[in-house]
């Protein structure tokens, strides 16, 4: 890829993901540009098409013809959230760097102070916070709020709104992080485990849904309980699974080698001619612990040969792009 319009002095880039948000592109466009102007900010678009099947795209191309600063990125097919922000966040060159929907739900107007909490008030990352909201309260509200206080609880990152998709970073946070998966939600939790401590939280107005339909359903809160169990492992086992696999897996061989030598030296010398070892279920509980136990040692140990190796992951697969 080639890049056009660079600066060194790019203070915001606004990274939004969108799927089939047609209508609600240039309405959101026209309200981040006047926000931008008002307030003297240089700055970029970068709009992530993950996929859309209606006229998305078409709208990116025409706004980005009128302005230089929008830049877009196309997507063969849909990827997913994750995917979206981790193509965005490679090609964002701002100083701060603002992450919000493209359904008109996240208000523009939060922008100038979500930048100054990131310059003047030296946060590595501000999460946003809505506080009042105006969705279902059975189908998301309360369903949100029980997700959100389980990855309070769980993760050790005291925000209550994990889920928010407006947010700010240092350009130095979305540069040390990898979002992968459907890891977006604990975004704050990745920039934690990678040294950036200095998270805040700001209370940020909420819009009633303008346009077409959501794109996430009930799935999205058991995909999320389910990532929160797999970063609140890999944040403490990713980088050493020995530590985990081997002294579970070496425990285990230890009680299974115990019973066999409590069923050997019971058969030998206290009881021989007793029942068979193999008659006892002794037998089948120190054969059975020994061997989950070598697995699970061996687990660890390809695990660890695994982390050295070089890794090639390819998540996503742009079909075009703009000004990039």
């Amino acid at each position: 890829m080639t890049s056009i319009h660079e600066t060194n002095t790019m203070e915001i880039s606004v990274v939004i993901p969108l799927l089939n948000e047609e209508d609600s592109l240039k309405e959101l466009y026209d309200w981040i540009v006047s926000v931008m102007q008002s307030n003297s900010f240089s700055y970029e678009l970068l709009f992530i098409d993950d996929g859309s099947t209606d006229k998305s795209w078409d709208v990116i191309i025409a706004l980005s013809e009128t302005n230089p600063c929008v830049k877009g990125i196309r997507f063969l097919k849909n990827f997913g959230k994750s995917q979206a922000l981790h193509a965005g966040f490679e090609k964002a060159q701002g100083n701060v760097i603002i992450t919000m929907d493209a359904d008109l739900q996240d208000n523009p107007e939060e922008i100038p102070d979500l930048y100054k909490m990131i310059v003047n008030d030296g946060y590595d990352l501000v999460s946003g916070w809505k506080k009042k909201r105006y969705d279902s309260y059975f189908s998301k509200n309360l369903p949100s709020k029980l997700f959100n206080w389980v990855a309070r609880r769980t993760s050790g990152v005291k925000l209550n709104d994990f889920n928010c998709g407006l947010k700010a970073y240092s350009n130095d946070v979305i540069k040390h992080i990898d979002v992968y998966g459907e890891m977006h939600r604990y975004i704050p939790l990745l920039a934690k485990n990678a040294g950036f401590s200095n998270i805040g939280e700001k209370v940020v107005k909420h819009q009633a849904r303008k346009y077409g339909t959501t794109k996430f359903g009930m799935s999205r809160f058991t995909n999320g309980f389910l990532d929160l169990i797999t970063i609140s492992f890999i944040s403490r086992f990713g980088k050493r699974p020995m530590h985990l696999f081997g002294s579970l897996g070496v425990l285990m061989f230890i009680i299974g080698f115990g019973f066999s030598f409590y069923l050997g030296v019971d058969k030998l010398f206290i009881n021989p001619t007793g029942r068979l070892i193999t008659e006892r279920p002794q037998f089948y509980i120190a054969l059975a612990t020994m061997v989950i136990g070598s697995q699970l040692f061996i687990a660890g140990f390809l695990g660890e040969l695994i982390l050295r190796s070089k890794r090639q992951q390819q998540r996503y697969f742009i079909k075009d792009h703009l000004n990039l």
